[in-house]
């Protein structure tokens, strides 16, 4: 009898395509559901018939309260090596074995880079009006060269985005609390003196950071009303860094010029939620690791994550 894995928030219905999963077709069926399921009690009965669960990003939360109702899961796959919201004591003590997968930086780097030029040159506004019969140019878009690209952390994600702001002849600058001088001299930025002398001087500032205790609520009202009348604020980390209602306030009053965002505090996000209808908003649907090579990478490591696990010697194990 095989065993049966759930491919959870498969909502292009591209896991099975994005990689080879004959090598454990033989002893395990793979089912996969394209809607996403928020409900504990419904996600416990979905999923009480399944031996793994596969599950994208940090899109499904795994508290004890869930791993305590599924007594026959003993593998659970997470895509990525880094997964808040899976309660690894719990897993443990429920005999399900945790795994991640590799992630590449690029494609959350190629996106932080469409939403900040979708902003800067009113790409949306100016293809409705085209497709639309609207005005023939009715915006005059911002200039990248010589304006001031603000990095809220200059990690992996972060140091690529200051690299192409430097080809574009940006000047880059950068903080986070443990950055050093020496760390932005290696990628050829400046090290801004503070987190406000960053707001205050960019034209456009983009986030690059993990989320922790230290970043939750990073920027709430005081910091937003910093930023320049004219400056761009990008979030394709996690929303929580930002304080969402100060966002939407600031939006609302047009405090400064816009924002992309491809994070939210809930996901997917409610059809009657606030910021769908924001103004000065570019928005995406949690886009930044949404990339053919990198489903590629998830699903094919997921297959070799339940290979090992059959053969008895788990890998890329989390917790």
């Amino acid at each position: 009898m095989r065993l049966r894995c759930a491919v959870l928030d498969d909502f292009q219905n591209a896991a099975l395509d994005s990689a080879d999963w004959t090598p454990v077709e033989d002893r395990v069926e793979v089912v996969s559901f394209r809607e996403h399921i928020a409900d504990e009690d419904e996600l416990a009965a979905l999923l009480a018939d399944f031996d793994i669960v596969v599950t994208l990003r940090e899109r499904v939360p795994f508290p004890g309260t869930l791993l305590d109702r599924l007594p026959r899961l003993r593998l659970l796959v997470a895509s990525g090596m880094r997964n808040s919201v899976i309660d690894h004591a719990a897993a443990e003590r429920c005999g399900v074995t945790v795994c991640g997968t590799a992630s590449s930086s690029t494609p959350p780097v190629e996106l932080t880079w469409a939403l900040l030029l979708g902003l800067a040159r009113n790409l949306v506004a100016e293809n409705n009006a085209l497709r639309e019969g609207g005005p023939w140019q009715s915006t005059v878009g911002a200039d990248l060269h010589g304006r001031r690209l603000g990095l809220l952390g200059l990690g992996k994600i972060g140091s690529r985005v200051a690299q192409v702001g430097l080809a574009f002849g940006m000047r880059v600058s950068a903080w986070s609390q443990h950055l050093t001088k020496e760390r932005a001299e290696e990628v050829g930025v400046e090290l801004a003196a503070s987190k406000e002398e960053l707001l205050r001087t960019s034209d456009f500032v983009s986030i690059h950071l993990a989320l922790s205790d230290r970043t939750r609520g990073l920027l709430g009202p005081t910091e937003l009303s910093l930023l320049q009348p004219t400056a761009y604020l990008i979030n394709t980390s996690r929303a929580a860094i930002v304080d969402q209602d100060a966002l939407l306030a600031a939006l609302r009053e047009g405090r400064f010029a816009g924002a992309g965002v491809d994070v939210f505090d809930i996901e997917p996000l409610p059809a009657d939620h606030p910021l769908r209808t924001a103004p000065r908003l570019l928005a995406t649907p949690h886009l930044g690791y949404v990339s053919q090579a990198n489903y590629a990478t998830y699903y094919s490591h997921a297959v070799e994550d339940i290979q090992a696990f059959l053969a008895g010697d788990p890998v890329r194990r989390l917790g």
